[in-house]
């Protein structure tokens, strides 16, 4: 049995790899060795793919521990069974980059939520086809990024979005009611990256005007949700 943890420090653990057994015993097994204790875990087998997914929460009792040391120690349990993973602290924010068009409601929504601390996230900056909104983003003072786009300049407006990214050392893209298309290309790039806010309707009421089409044929219901963004 574990110790009673001595820190509030949650770590975060997020696995995919090809489905095989002792995954779970592994990763337990390593917990225990750096005195863990787990807070959640979650785990899905897609028996279509083939693989394994997994996320974990913990705190850590090691004094000693840190998000270095457990990144160390865990790359070998990572290696054994080929696995992409991610481990942070739960406490750090996600360095966010927002993609948006002409409408803002869900990009004011989310800077306001990212002032007061409902979010943790840490948004490094805006990208957008329009100049709208640069006047928002700058009151918040952050850094807006208008990039056009056209058919003849997509593949440069997409290398600018990804040269952000890396530059920024981004974690998630937040497409906040961005009106393009992203490329096969790009979504493979940013796989597993980027998330699509949108309306519940899709994919009952798909192309323009989504919500008048809705309208017209008596729904109801309405929201929102949120997916991953993926070359299909």
């Amino acid at each position: 049995m574990s110790p009673t943890p001595a820190t509030d420090t949650e770590y975060v653990l997020t696995i995919s790899c090809p489905d095989r057994p002792g995954i779970v015993y592994s990763v337990a097994a390593f917990l225990v060795q750096h005195h863990g204790n787990i807070r959640a875990s979650q785990q899905f087998d897609d028996p279509l793919t083939g693989l394994f997914f997994l996320r974990m929460v913990f705190v850590c009792a090691d004094p000693q521990a840190t998000v270095t040391t457990l990144r160390d120690g865990f790359a070998v349990v990572a290696q054994s069974f080929q696995m992409t993973w991610i481990l942070s602290s739960a406490a750090e924010p996600t360095r966010t980059l927002i993609l948006v068009s002409r409408l803002g409601h869900c990009l004011n929504d989310l800077l306001f939520r990212a002032s007061i601390g409902a979010l943790n996230i840490q948004v490094v900056g805006v990208l957008s086809n329009h100049e709208d909104f640069r006047d928002l983003v700058q009151r918040h003072q952050l850094p807006y990024h208008c990039v056009p786009v056209g058919p003849a300049n997509k593949s440069a407006a997409e290398a600018e979005l990804l040269r952000l990214v890396a530059e920024e050392r981004v974690d998630l893209v937040v497409l906040a009611r961005y009106m393009q298309v992203l490329s096969d290309d790009a979504c493979k790039q940013l796989d597993g990256k980027v998330i699509n806010i949108h309306h519940s309707f899709l994919p009952s009421f798909k192309g323009a005007r989504p919500y008048h089409q809705a309208y017209e044929r008596g729904v109801k219901l309405i929201g929102a949700t949120a997916h991953y963004v993926t070359a299909d």
